[in-house]
């Protein structure tokens, strides 16, 4: 499919290189603190090849008003080989915005690799959206069985509240593969209301797997209260239960499961790898202090090289490619105060912190440019801070997730046979 908008092209730009021609950062800010090291930021050019990507050891999650292309540009930026997922698209947005597609799907190419999550709840409009979708070359498409939120689960009829209807999630998941190029999965809690047994779990991870070809799910380690809790709560006041997700590694041996829920620390993440976790999403605290949580992924989860960039540097990188957007889909789309809210958690509880956010509230006013705002914010964070490479002291080692073999339920024995049945499958064109 033809990409429509002429303003792509600076979207799928990669940003420049750190200390490349035109990075920001001059005068009061050039000069490198002595002993830091200069680095380069990862770049489109070396960025792993469509289908060759590590595996998702670790994923940052989707979330409404977060997780959207600036977020996701400075996750990149920071960590090479995280997998990223979108925000969620309903699939009704992206059949009747056919001729606005760029605004909810373009992303840019470095961003790999990148999973798309769409909600829905109606399998033509899920079908379409997906075959939409496939021209932009996600890595996998998601479909959202796990938000709580009213306005979801409740109005929308989808999220959490498919998990009721497996059936129906089956066919769905047959529909979204049957219109796409990559890997389907599906993200879900433990459970729902009253339907929290693990039993019910197995049944509809055995209903999906039978009905489609989705063989990964993104297990959050809670169950989902639809009234009486907002979505904050959520994900809060329902119990933590990590034997069940611990139990489908050992009854599902032929699916790969992702654990997600309550995990905020590398430590945590390497903890649960060590149990047997085939991956780790983590939410909220790839969100609220990316440099510690990010800054870590591709060293300590996936054993790669110390790349020693500084936030010196992914500023420089994050200003160039803010500033090539601002005003991309028209006025205020997006504007400043859009792509800065990312950079807010950058320097979570770092010397400077406090004042760094007192000027960035003032700078919002009336900034019109990234490099503006952070010309004017930035002599808060000492150099000292800016040109550091992201560093930990060594930790005592902790077994998260010591006792879980202790705490797992009964075997699962009612397994259905794992050959999807395809004969009604619904494709963009019925």
């Amino acid at each position: 499919m033809a990409m429509r908008s002429a303003a792509r092209h600076a979207l799928l730009a990669p940003p420049l290189a750190p200390g490349s021609p035109g990075a920001f950062l001059r005068g009061r800010f050039s000069p490198r603190t002595p002993g830091a090291r200069p680095c380069r930021a990862a770049s489109s050019a070396s960025a792993p090849a469509a289908g060759k990507h590590l595996p998702p050891l670790f994923s940052v999650a989707p979330m409404m008003d977060w997780t959207d292309n600036h977020y996701r540009t400075l996750a990149r930026l920071i960590s090479r080989h995280a997998w990223l997922y979108t925000e969620m698209v309903v699939a009704e947005t992206i059949v009747h915005q056919k001729d606005n597609l760029d605004r909810f799907l373009a992303f840019p190419k470095d961003q790999h690799p990148i999973v798309l999550q769409i909600g829905g709840s109606n399998l033509e409009n899920l079908a379409k959206a997906t075959e939409l979708a496939n021209a932009y070359s996600y890595d996998e498409i998601n479909l959202n069985c796990g938000c709580p939120s009213g306005k979801v689960a409740g109005h929308g009829c989808f999220g959490a509240r498919l998990m009721f209807d497996p059936e129906f999630v089956g066919d769905a998941m047959s529909a979204i593969a049957a219109n796409c190029d990559v890997p389907v999965s599906v993200k879900c809690r433990i459970g729902v209301d009253d339907h929290d047994s693990y039993e019910e779990l197995c049944e509809f991870v055995d209903k999906v797997v039978s009905k489609s070809p989705t063989r990964h799910f993104i297990i959050h380690a809670r169950k989902a209260l639809l009234s009486g809790l907002s979505p904050a709560e959520n994900r809060k006041v329902p119990p933590l239960k990590y034997e069940y997700y611990f139990a489908l590694l050992r009854d599902f041996p032929d699916v790969k499961f992702t654990l997600n829920g309550g995990i905020t620390t590398v430590d945590q993440v390497s903890s649960s790898i060590r149990q047997g976790a085939h991956g780790v999403m983590v939410g909220r605290a790839s969100y609220n202090n990316p440099w510690n949580m990010l800054g870590h992924v591709d060293t300590e989860i996936y054993g790669k090289p110390t790349r020693c960039i500084s936030r010196r540097q992914i500023l420089e990188s994050y200003q160039d490619y803010g500033d090539s957007i601002i005003g991309q889909y028209g006025p205020s789309r997006p504007n400043v105060r859009q792509l800065v809210k990312p950079l807010l958690h950058l320097f979570h509880s770092e010397p400077g912190n406090s004042l760094w956010k007192r000027k960035a509230d003032s700078a919002l006013r009336y900034c019109k440019t990234v490099k503006s705002f952070l010309e004017e914010t930035l002599d808060a964070i000492p150099d000292s801070v800016l040109d550091k490479p992201v560093t930990r002291e060594q930790s005592i080692e902790e077994r998260y997730f010591a006792d879980v073999d202790s705490l797992l339920p009964p075997r699962y024995t009612a397994l259905t046979d794992c050959s999807y049945e395809n004969s009604e499958l619904v494709t963009a064109s019925t």
